[in-house]
């Protein structure tokens, strides 16, 4: 037998390598599939009009006959975000979630009218077989309710995902349960997924109950209205801040629909208790400062969420007063540090008081534990072979040398991008030929019909602008009608520089009159007047606008 022929366990990732975000992981084992998390990830500025990326569904589909199911880890966007798109693409048989992630997906489904009806709870008790693999569940600790690890057996060898998680010894919520596994880690782990988010990071993440005492601090101090922005799917901070209010004797008006969905499903599962302490903001409004806090999204400094808006004072309902806090309870997701200091400025401009994570450090914490907790899940499960999954590159090689430290053989540990496949046979491992893997860009409604191409022109449109170049030409003379019309939109202003947009006509006429003749080819004159006007504004310029040549066709 040869030693990988067919009957090996195959695992891959279709997003979360090489990025934090867009998280989705498969195990193939026997013609079974199964996929651990379908998240997505935010575009950065350098993608204008895309809303989200998600990964490309192009291996599923083709083996979408394979698929057992579809396992959550927990309730969080890079995790959950996908699942719509996803079901939409390929036919996925069943999929098991936490409870809290359960709530959170059925909305997201409604939003979108999708009927789905394979949508079940697990919990860590759960025991789910299929032919050739069976699937149990470990509790772990993040900022959300219901988070687990997922242990995949397989006939090559046990699999085990951490999803995301830290080792908080005071948590808000239930602890992780270090028993199970350990009991896990004793029985033998092939390999083991580790969540790689902070792993450049020193030490032990500060506990969740640290934030707790701070804000405590800060209601019992502040006597006005106090403005606080969060992640509105850190449930458990949300939950602190309502038992905070309930205790002080303040009312909560919620802003943003993300902020009001997690409420609203974390009330009616028991998450979150006190739905009386709810107010609208009309009633915000009217109650006395002291007596109110606003609950909102925007602490990334998103310049259409509700702190944004209220920053800039064209909220319509809540508008800043003198004496309001405003306490952003969150770290900056890389990327977005300018937007969250504009906001901030902004704020101050009001003449109203900021509280950051960096004036006051203990007002946010992480989700995702630092490199002793890295280290500690690895001796907890003690495995043969390492993939650390969940980051940046340097975020999984530094992951990689901590299971170095923890004893792990070098060539025991795989730093793999999207799409690249290891190949487990009877408790062994080597790379395997790789599987299609890339980025799907949704823009509203569309999904995967903006290519590489059209973001290459959008770039050059958001950064040196568009020509427009309109003409008329009698097409049975074959002859220019007039001087050509151009417009322009993020180029330059034509009333201030009508001696560059003079030369742009009298260019645009010699390369139209160069190609007409009886026989019009509108290709033909399109190019040549790109090719022209092109070369000119750069050497004018120095910019490269998109030239886009409008024919009208005049019949005389």
């Amino acid at each position: 037998m040869k030693f990988f022929d067919g009957s090996d366990t195959k695992v891959f990732a279709l997003g979360g390598l090489g990025e934090v975000g867009k998280n989705m992981y498969c195990i193939m084992t026997n013609n079974e599939i199964i996929i651990l998390d379908a998240g997505i990830i935010f575009p950065s500025n350098e993608l204008p009009g895309i809303d989200y990326i998600i990964p490309d569904f192009t291996f599923l589909k083709k083996n979408e006959k394979k698929i057992k199911a579809l396992f959550i880890t927990h309730g969080h966007e890079d995790h959950i975000g996908g699942i719509p798109y996803l079901l939409q693409t390929v036919n996925i048989p069943a999929i098991y979630a936490p409870n809290q992630a359960v709530g959170l997906i059925r909305k997201k489904l409604e939003d979108r009218s999708i009927r789905y009806n394979n949508l079940y709870v697990y919990t860590e008790q759960s025991k789910i077989k299929f032919k050739s693999m069976s699937v149990e569940f470990f509790r772990t600790t993040h900022s959300i309710p219901d988070s687990h690890g997922i242990v995949v057996y397989t006939p090559n060898g046990t699999i085990v995902s951490t999803g995301d998680f830290k080792f908080d010894l005071t948590p808000i919520g239930p602890m992780a349960n270090l028993q199970k596994m350990a009991m896990i880690g004793a029985k033998g782990v092939t390999l083991l997924l580790s969540d790689s988010t902070n792993a450049l990071n020193e030490g032990f993440s500060a506990s969740e109950s640290k934030v707790d005492e701070a804000l405590s601090e800060i209601f019992l101090e502040h006597h006005g209205r106090i403005i606080i922005a969060t992640f509105a799917s850190n449930i458990y901070r949300l939950k602190h801040i309502v038992d905070t209010c309930k205790r002080n004797n303040r009312k909560i008006a919620i802003f943003g629909r993300s902020m009001e969905n997690n409420i609203e499903i974390s009330l009616n599962e028991g998450y979150i208790k006190h739905k009386e302490i709810f107010v609208t903001p009309e009633e915000a409004n009217a109650l006395d400062p002291s007596k109110v806090c606003l609950l909102c999204t925007g602490s990334q400094g998103e310049p259409l969420a509700a702190l944004s808006r209220i920053a800039s004072g064209s909220h319509k309902q809540i508008k800043l007063q003198q004496d309001d806090l405003v306490v952003l309870s969150s770290s900056a997701i890389p990327g977005n540090a300018l937007s969250i200091a504009s906001i901030i400025n902004k704020l101050y401009l009001q003449g109203v008081k900021v509280y950051t994570n960096t004036s006051l450090s203990d007002v946010h914490t992480s989700g995702h534990g630092s490199q002793e907790e890295l280290k500690l899940m690895l001796r907890l499960f003690k495995p043969k072979y390492f993939m650390p999954f969940h980051g940046e590159y340097r975020m999984l090689k530094q992951h990689a040398d901590l299971a170095i430290e923890c004893d792990i053989p070098k060539e025991n540990t795989f730093i793999l991008n999207n799409g690249d496949v290891l190949s487990l046979y009877k408790g062994k491992i080597k790379r395997d030929e790789a599987v299609t893997a890339g980025n799907v860009y949704i823009d509203g409604n569309r999904i995967g019909e903006i290519g590489s191409a059209v973001m290459k022109d959008r770039k050059i449109m958001s950064s040196d602008g568009i020509v427009v170049v309109i003409m008329n030409i009698d097409t049975n003379n074959g002859k220019l009608l007039g001087t050509p019309n151009i417009t322009t939109r993020g180029f330059v202003l034509i009333q201030e520089n009508m001696d560059l947009i003079k030369d742009l006509e009298n260019l645009s006429v010699k390369a139209i009159n160069s190609k007409i003749g009886k026989h019009v080819n509108y290709l033909e004159i399109k190019s040549e007047i790109t090719n022209q006007l092109s070369k000119f504004i750069i050497e004018k310029t120095g910019r490269t606008p998109i030239i886009l040549p409008v024919i009208m066709d005049i019949k005389k």
